[in-house]
């Protein structure tokens, strides 16, 4: 067990080194720099401007100390914004980012396994071609697209909800929604052949035969089995759900971390880009590792693989 979970957190740093190395040189390689405008920078200024954040030093000693500031939790100071910390500027704006980011996660696991479940234990009823018509829609249908429609309804035409802001718990619903349905079908999907491949299995038709009651087969093997494949998906999820949150906090004007990383694209604030990058990257890389974990505690057959080096 403390192998497995040593490696997996080795792979994790060795993962984030990567990325910090990929998003530094992706941002050398893009044209122009960040003190271009539509005004002509004087000369003397963007040499001063240059020298104040060290892009006048050569690129390898630019990663060395970009590398190093990473490591104490450094991710510099905004070029657009002066005297604006990188680190604490995500700090500030990552509350209503992660507010809307949980409520979706939450809301995507409970419904999604519920509606897998029920349509596995309907199938090819109408409940489950119902569930499964939806889930199908939910997954077609773009979460901005979505989220467009919605507040179009229920807040321009029924008006439940304000159009756009972030100042009362009903702000919520609507980007929450727009996050979550996505996510509630593919995991109903994923519940749903799951739990149906579980309950065709041998061991179920034993236990069945031993004369175990509908209720004990249910909690302990179809749905602990069954629920496997959730709990993989679950960690990605994490990660696609709170980034995706970016488009979502655009659409209803929610003072997130996502407008911030819009803003610093438009404004070519490049510390700004790579800060956010990265901590994005650690959010997903957080999810996967908690996911592994998870998966052990569910399914302990895993420890022995972690033990013996596999």
């Amino acid at each position: 067990m403390v192998r497995y979970i040593a490696g997996k957190f080795l792979f994790m740093l060795v993962s984030l080194f990567i990325l910090v190395s990929l998003t530094f040189f992706l941002m050398k390689v893009i044209p122009g720099d960040p003190f271009m405008s539509e005004r002509a920078v004087q000369p003397q200024i963007k040499a001063r401007l240059m020298a104040q954040y060290g892009l006048d030093q050569p690129i390898p000693v630019q990663y060395v100390r970009y590398l190093g500031n990473v490591i104490q939790g450094d991710l510099g100071i905004s070029m657009k914004y002066q005297n604006q910390d990188v680190t604490g500027r995500i700090a500030q704006t990552f509350k209503p980012s992660l507010q809307i980011g949980i409520f979706a996660i939450i809301i995507s696991i409970i419904v999604g396994i519920v509606l897998g479940l029920i349509a596995a234990l309907y199938h090819r009823k109408l409940i489950d071609h119902v569930a499964m018509i939806l889930a199908i829609i939910g997954i077609a249908v773009p979460s901005f697209v979505l989220a467009t429609l919605i507040q179009y309804l229920f807040a321009l035409k029924l008006g439940w909800f304000n159009v756009m802001g972030f100042s009362k718990p009903s702000d919520f619903v609507l980007p929450v929604a727009a996050l979550a349905v996505q996510p509630i079908a593919f995991i109903a999907r994923l519940t749903r052949s799951s739990m149906l491949e579980v309950l065709n299995s041998e061991y179920i038709k034993t236990a069945k035969a031993k004369g175990l009651n509908g209720f004990t087969i249910m909690t302990r093997h179809v749905v602990r089995n069954g629920i496997l494949p959730v709990v993989t998906y679950v960690g990605p999820m994490t990660a696609n759900v709170i980034t995706g949150s970016v488009v979502i906090e655009q659409i209803f004007g929610i003072g997130g971390i996502g407008k911030v990383f819009v803003e610093s694209i438009t404004n070519r604030d490049y510390t700004m880009i790579m800060g956010v990058t990265i901590f994005y990257g650690v959010i997903l890389m957080l999810a996967r590792f908690i996911t592994d974990i998870l998966y052990v505690l569910v399914d302990p057959r895993i420890k022995l693989s972690g033990r013996k080096g596999a």
